[in-house]
């Protein structure tokens, strides 16, 4: 039996073959071994991932495919690991970023520029078997370009220094009741504040038919460009290929802004988890 997770800091993305290669699909929380720690994954897993899947308590032999956001360095997989290895202590379990699952997802064996923009953002130069380059992931603080967060951040920083339309303003403030007190109260005191400003960029898609708005995200857009995808030498050789919600729901300014930078897009798709589905019933 194989069990497959797409993990990112939102939410996590589960499926599971059984011996007879049916698939079982279910979503619960999401997982970042930075800002949570293993027994919070240990739980999910028990409240959340048992009752959608009954059959895994029982199972004897299990193969786990994890793929997450803040997997990159050892010790971060190991957490993973230990925290798997709490609930099925018999299983084997391979722990890697959710980079090299989404370039596996839409690359499948060719090579590509691969980014995710969901809450977070994060991109690498995939060959077809592995990650060989990866521009820096600093986090929604220092870096996120393009993201979620980095939306939402971005049209906080104009609500509060009164640089977006009036009207625009008002409605922002009818929607959510946040004045500057709120606002920084959750981004400085409360946990997730990454969640947080990514949590608004469906308000800033609704609102697209805004000039402003267009433009707030276009230049979001051309940040992620500049300070990542134009990095990779072969960026107009290769097609780019995005995963995740800020790409699909975004889709149509991101390609606008990939070929004002001759960048080629071939895929975009919401979540990984489908296409890494279909790769790990190829390898079984």
């Amino acid at each position: 039996m194989i069990l497959i997770a797409d993990s990112g800091s939102t939410k996590t993305d589960w499926r599971l073959i059984d011996d007879n290669k049916q698939i079982q699909q279910c979503t619960t929380q999401g997982f970042n071994p930075y800002f949570q720690a293993g027994v919070d994954l240990s739980l999910s897993i028990r409240t959340e991932l048992f009752p959608a899947f009954p059959i895994l308590p029982s199972h004897s032999t299990l193969l786990i495919y994890f793929y997450g956001a803040g997997c990159g360095s050892d010790s971060k997989k190991q957490l993973v690991r230990s925290a798997f290895l709490d609930v099925f202590p018999n299983a084997l379990i391979e722990v890697n970023t959710d980079m090299l699952g989404a370039a596996r997802a839409t690359c499948g064996y060719h090579a590509g520029i691969v980014a995710i923009l969901g809450t977070g953002a994060n991109t690498c130069f995939y060959d077809g078997k592995e990650i060989t380059e990866s521009t820096p992931s600093l986090g929604y603080v220092l870096g996120d370009e393009g993201s979620g967060a980095h939306l939402g951040k971005t049209f906080v920083q104009a609500y509060l220094n009164k640089e977006m339309p009036t009207e625009l303003s008002n409605r922002f403030f009818e929607r959510y009741q946040l004045g500057k007190d709120e606002l920084l109260d959750a981004l400085y005191k409360q946990p997730n504040p990454n969640r947080f400003l990514a949590s608004f960029s469906k308000f800033i898609y609704q609102n697209l038919k805004e000039q402003f708005v267009i433009d707030l995200v276009a230049d979001c857009f051309n940040q992620f460009f500049d300070k990542h995808i134009c990095k990779y030498k072969q960026h107009q050789e290769v097609k780019l290929s995005a995963v995740g919600s800020v790409a699909f729901y975004y889709s149509n300014i991101l390609r606008a802004v990939a070929a004002n930078k001759g960048v080629n897009i071939d895929t975009i798709i919401e979540t990984p988890i489908a296409g890494l589905t279909l790769y790990h019933l190829e390898l079984s």
